[in-house]
């Protein structure tokens, strides 16, 4: 129950600390959830990065969808050298998701410090 509650309020803070904050307020969202929720480091960070895959890969293919991947289709290219939308979308959530979850494993470790 731990684990689901800390999903969705990851996600949750997430989203709106990056309606008002720079894109690097994830982590500070998923730290603060795991300071105030208590779990296993690897299920801090499970909770965390599974919260940010699933928030930035829908909203990165939500937006991505919207323009019928035009702008998608032109950084993959340059980026990843190779023309596919759906790989320059997994990348970004993937970046996302561990930049929060190493950022709830830390928030973990000073929880278990005190």
């Amino acid at each position: 129950m731990k684990f689901l509650i800390s999903l969705l309020l990851t996600a949750l803070l997430s989203f709106a600390a990056c309606l008002y904050f720079p894109w690097w307020s994830i982590a500070i969202a998923a730290f603060i959830v795991a300071v105030v929720i208590h779990q296993k480091a690897g299920w801090a960070f499970l909770s965390a990065f599974l919260a940010l895959l699933l928030l930035w890969g829908g909203l990165s293919f939500w937006i991505s969808n919207n323009n019928e991947h035009l702008l998608a289709h032109k950084v993959s290219v340059l980026i990843l050298k190779m023309d596919n939308p759906y790989v320059l979308i997994l990348a970004t959530a993937v970046i996302g998701a561990l930049v929060a979850g190493f950022a709830a494993i830390s928030g973990s470790f000073l929880r278990k410090s005190k």
